[in-house]
């Protein structure tokens, strides 16, 4: 029986694989210590996650480790051997990271590094899926021409239509000390396919949502924002008159290209990874679909300053990927994503 290893195991994309493999026969194996309510506190709390999963699943075995304790990750490996390892596990914040520096650095890039020697010591063929971010580019996007729209920024080029691309530079920008553990975690990565040869992918990930997100003001976006929606919660807009765009990527659409990297796996990979144009969307747009789906109002405080380091309209191209990988793509709509958040029923994919 094939075993993978999925860190944050209790979290959105870690939660969403760990059900993806264990419907398909997989041995799972899944590391997360809910460090989530540590830095966002009872928001952020992925108990009842966990809870979920351990009915829902067959073959799927906990283990309350911190990816940061390098002698217990070594073991685990060890004893294991997984078949295929998908590192999820992140302090995930850029405001957070300012005020918990040395937390946020021991687990996005020291917790990598942890994964990666235990993977190259005890299972080196074993492909390495790293879930890094767009924000290892910084504030770099931002150079980019914009043409400001009625509800929405948009790239004034249209050479840039389809979005930004791995070319991007990832120095000499700002970027946030959690785009800087991040990037350190990533180069990292690429460092151990090349160096040792091991196969090895950075999906960069745009606005990753979903289903099983424990959303909280400082990270999770669109989860966030149907809470706030619901619960009557004012919501905070950071700076660029709620105009910033992100696109959106389901999770579901996450672990199917990830299955696809593991079936054909390369060395170093690096590919963007997100909802594209078709699933993009700005604040302002977002707030106005939930509010209808819900039938609610919401209370919104705009905060003048935007977050350091924020993208004002960043759209992910998947041209790299989809190029290599040409039988993946994206299965979830932003509509469905919108309906699924606000508890509407949404068709799940085969």
């Amino acid at each position: 029986m094939k075993r993978v290893l999925i860190t944050g195991s209790s979290g959105l994309i870690g939660s969403e694989a760990v059900t993806f493999f264990d419907t398909r026969g997989w041995e799972v194996h899944g590391v997360d210590n809910n460090m989530r309510r540590d830095f966002f506190g009872p928001d952020g709390d992925t108990t009842w996650n966990l809870e979920r999963l351990k009915k829902a699943t067959r073959r799927f075995t906990h283990h309350d480790l911190d990816i940061r304790d390098r002698p217990a990750v070594l073991d685990l490996v060890r004893r294991e051997r997984p078949h295929l390892f998908i590192h999820c596990a992140a302090q995930p914040s850029h405001d957070l990271a300012k005020d918990r520096p040395f937390d946020d650095f021991e687990v996005n890039a020291l917790g990598t590094l942890n994964l990666l020697e235990a993977t190259r010591r005890y299972c080196a063929e074993s492909p390495f899926v790293f879930m890094s971010t767009n924000k290892v580019y910084g504030d770099a996007p931002n150079e980019l021409p914009l043409v400001e729209l009625e509800t929405r920024y948009d790239y004034a080029d249209p050479a840039h239509h389809g979005g930004i691309d791995e070319t991007c530079r990832v120095d000499a920008c700002l970027h946030s000390l959690f785009g800087a553990s991040k990037l350190a975690a990533d180069v990292m990565v690429q460092e151990y396919g090349r160096y040792f040869g091991m196969p090895a992918v950075c999906f960069r990930g745009g606005c990753l949502t979903g289903p099983n997100h424990s959303g909280a003001e400082l990270h999770g976006f669109l989860a966030y924002l149907a809470r706030a929606v619901r619960d009557g919660r004012t919501y905070r807009v950071y700076g660029y008159k709620g105009k910033q765009v992100r696109d959106n990527i389901h999770s579901y659409d996450v672990c199917t290209a990830i299955l696809a990297f593991y079936e054909h796996p390369r060395v170093a990979a690096v590919y963007n990874l997100g909802g594209a144009r078709t699933n993009s969307v700005s604040v302002i747009e977002a707030i106005a679909r939930f509010e209808e789906l819900l039938g609610k109002r919401l209370k919104v405080d705009y905060v003048e300053a935007p977050r350091v380091g924020d993208h004002i309209c960043y759209i992910t191209s998947l041209q790299r990927f989809m190029t290599d990988y040409p039988e993946w793509g994206v299965t979830r709509s932003l509509e469905d994503i919108f309906r699924e958040l606000a508890g509407q029923r949404v068709e799940t994919p085969s």
